[in-house]
Order: C-alpha cells, then structure tokens, then sequence
C-alpha cells in the first residue's frame, strides 16, 4: 500500500525536523518545505526527505510544492507577514484538494492580544477551520521547554538561573513531544480531524522547581535570580535573537506572569496521542546541558562573563521605532490572554478567574477542544 505524501512547512525548524524524521521512520514520503537550500536542508534530503524552496508567501511556489501531497504539517514563519503565507497555503491547499492540515498555533492565540503574531495566530486557526474540503487539526502548545534554557550556559558556568516571571508556573513541552504529536496526527488524520490538542510536560513546575532540574542537569547548586526584562531583552539582542520574536515576548512575559501557561495544564495529550508519556523538564534540559555551548569550559565562562557585564550596558530593542516602522493594526481594546472573553470561550478551563459572561461576538473555533 502506498502511502500518502506529507508536506512539512518548517522543516529545518525545531519542530519540522522532528517531524519530518518521525514520518520518515514510519515510511511516509516527505516533501520538506524550506526557505533556503543549506547544511540543514541537506540533512533532510540525506535522511530521504524530498525538499522544495519556496517563501510561504509566494502563491504560485507554495502551489507548486503542493502537488501531488495529500497531508500537510503548516509551521507558520515566526514574522509579520505570517497572515498573508497563511493566506497563499490556505489557497494552494484548496486547489491541491489536500486532506487534512495540522496546524501549528499558540496557546494564547486570541483576536485583541496586544501581539502581532498571537491575533495573526488566531486568524491562521480560523482560516484553516473554514477552508472546504480540507480537515484540521490544531496543535497549541504553551512556552515551550526549550525558552527556559536560553540562559543555560549561565547555569552551568555560574550556578544562575536568571528568571522574568513572578511566582507563576508552566508545564513546559519539549519540541520532540510536540513534534511526536503533530506526526501522530498526520499518521491517522481521521481519528484527530477537528480537535485541538495542546501539548504540555507532565507537571507544572515554577522557577525554583526548574531551577534544581536544571542543577541537576549540569552538575551544580543552580539559585534563581529575579531578573527585570529590560535586562533580559538586552542580552537576547546581543546574542543576535530578532526583534520579530522579541516583539512578542515583551506581553508573552506578561502573560507568564498572570498564570495563563498554568491554566489547565499539564495535559495527557502528548500520551494519548502518540501513546508514549511525555518527556519531563530535567529529561529535556540534560540533552541542552549537554550542547558544546552550555559545557563549563573557560572559554564558555569568559563568553557567559563578557555578557553578563556588557548587557546592562547594551542597547536593547527599540520595540516602539519597530511598531511605527511595522505600521501593523493594533487592536482599539487589546487583551492578554487571560483578560479575553474571546480566550475563555475557546479553552475549556475551569478557573474562578474566568469572566462570568462570554463575549457573543465570537463563535468558538469549529473543533473538539481538548482544553
């Protein structure tokens, strides 16, 4: 029996490479979808993915790369016009007469949050749920695991663990389970066909539970140190992360503060799913400790010291000339997650902090939520 062809948008990405693997173990033939030919790209080809390059907004190369595949894995791009790639593939789905669409959103995802990418995210579900003809499954995990170790070299070199989120908690994933998920799914699209599944770790953990997972995982008396964000953002921008990311980080730290990654989790998903437990936080952060990078070498700790010292001396993102110069929409009435009536009617939570009366301008996306 043949089995279908499976697009991977993504696919160089932290969770397209898992997929693509995965599926690729299981026999299915893969079109990677990337932006570039590069090393990545060849190690897919290498592992028998098939690549094609196109920009997710260029319509007539999405359409073409489209052909001849029945299912699709859509990651969208982590940038400001992810809305109109969305558009394009949502198209050439349409004229591919593709079957099934998992994909990729947040957990936040809501129509008046304050960031771009979280209402662009909420309009991708929407667009996907009404395209005809095409079944959908959403995929919206929280903060993922892998956020929490950007700082793991200072851990391992100091015995830190720089922290911006107040007393809340989170139930982190690691990118391999939220892959493993999305590849379930696309195995056996009929059994997943209009839920929403939201993969989480195994137990809620807040900064001091990390902390010692953390020690664990590099062999050393780790401490948490409340950290403002304004030093965060500084050394993410001299570690050369971009400001489209950072764009939204700035309320996504603000919602880790008011509990939204702890509401409702951790959830079963990532076992009923794939029918493996899902991998927990110090399982995670040893395969990070283990990264040349976050060693306890000399030349780490000179490197971890030179910007421990520079970042407050740095300058930072400069969010406010990126807003004018992005000239996006912005909502008249903007909302965290936790403050949208629109969010509460679409996760299914049961929380004293929920409005008591739900917005009726909006209908539910049309799936099952698993919460």
């Amino acid at each position: 029996m043949i089995k279908p062809r499976i697009i991977v948008t993504g696919a160089t990405g932290k969770t397209g490479s898992v997929v693509v693997t995965e599926l690729l173990k299981a026999g299915y033939p893969v079109r990677a979808l990337v932006r570039r030919e590069d090393g990545r790209s060849a190690g897919l080809r290498a592992l028998g993915a098939e690549t094609s390059v196109a920009d997710m907004s260029d319509v007539e190369r999405v359409a073409d790369a489209l052909k001849d595949v029945q299912r699709a894995y859509y990651c969208p791009p982590f940038d400001p016009y992810m809305i109109q790639g969305a558009v394009a593939f949502a198209v050439a789905a349409k004229e591919a007469r593709l079957e099934h669409i998992v994909g990729m959103t947040q957990w936040l995802a809501s129509p008046s949050h304050p960031a771009l990418m979280t209402r662009q995210h909420w309009l991708v579900d929407r667009l996907f749920s009404m395209t005809p003809g095409v079944a959908h499954t959403i995929v919206r995990p929280g903060y993922f695991a892998e956020a929490y170790f950007v700082t793991m070299g200072s851990a391992a070199n100091f015995g830190i663990f720089p922290w911006i989120f107040g007393d809340s908690r989170n139930a982190p994933p690691s990118n391999e389970d939220i892959a493993r998920v999305v590849a379930s799914v696309l195995m056996d699209p009929a059994r997943h066909a209009g839920k929403i599944y939201r993969p989480t770790g195994p137990e809620l953990l807040g900064a001091e539970d990390m902390a010692k997972a953390i020690g664990r995982a590099v062999g050393r008396s780790v401490r948490v140190v409340p950290t403002p964000v304004w030093l965060f953002m500084k050394a993410a921008r001299m570690s050369g992360y971009p400001i489209d990311i950072f764009s939204g980080i700035r309320y996504y730290t603000e919602d880790h503060k008011r509990g939204a990654f702890e509401l409702g989790a951790p959830t079963s998903d990532v076992l009923d799913v794939t029918g493996r437990p899902a991998e927990d936080f110090e399982t995670i952060a040893r395969r990070y400790a283990a990264l040349p990078q976050n060693q306890r070498t000399f030349g780490n700790w000179v490197r971890q010291f030179a910007q421990f010292v520079m970042a407050p001396l740095s300058p930072g993102f400069n969010l406010d000339r990126y807003d004018r110069e992005l000239r996006s929409p912005f909502p008249q009435e903007p909302h965290f997650a936790t403050d949208s009536k629109v969010w509460w009617g679409e996760h299914d939570i049961v929380s004293t902090a929920k409005p008591a009366v739900p917005d009726s301008n909006y209908a539910p996306i049309p799936a099952t939520s698993r919460g």
